[in-house]
């Protein structure tokens, strides 16, 4: 099995901090507390913070699934284009 390259672990981290940046820009401009979001998604807080981080577990980046961030997205209010970065990563192993 192919494995990934440091350059796109590391385009995969960069992506996911911006998309923590994202859920934390727009869950204040929306005045919830992670908590609401959390709750509201169906998630635990620990997860939500976790993903508000930018990661899964302690140096693993966060990898949400669709149905999670659409979940967060209708809380939040805002199309799923909204939380997603904009520049997607290449993730195709080489």
């Amino acid at each position: 099995m192919a494995k990934r390259t440091e350059v796109e672990d590391n385009a995969w981290r960069s992506y996911t901090a911006e998309l923590a940046n994202n859920l934390r820009r727009i869950r204040l401009a929306a005045a919830l507390s992670q908590e609401d979001v959390a709750y509201r998604s169906g998630l635990t807080r620990y997860t939500y913070q976790k993903y508000e981080k930018g990661e899964s577990a302690p140096g693993r980046p966060a990898n949400p699934t669709i149905r999670t961030l659409l979940a967060i997205a209708q809380v939040l209010q805002v199309p799923l284009s909204d939380i997603l970065p904009r520049d997607t990563p290449d993730l195709r192993l080489r």
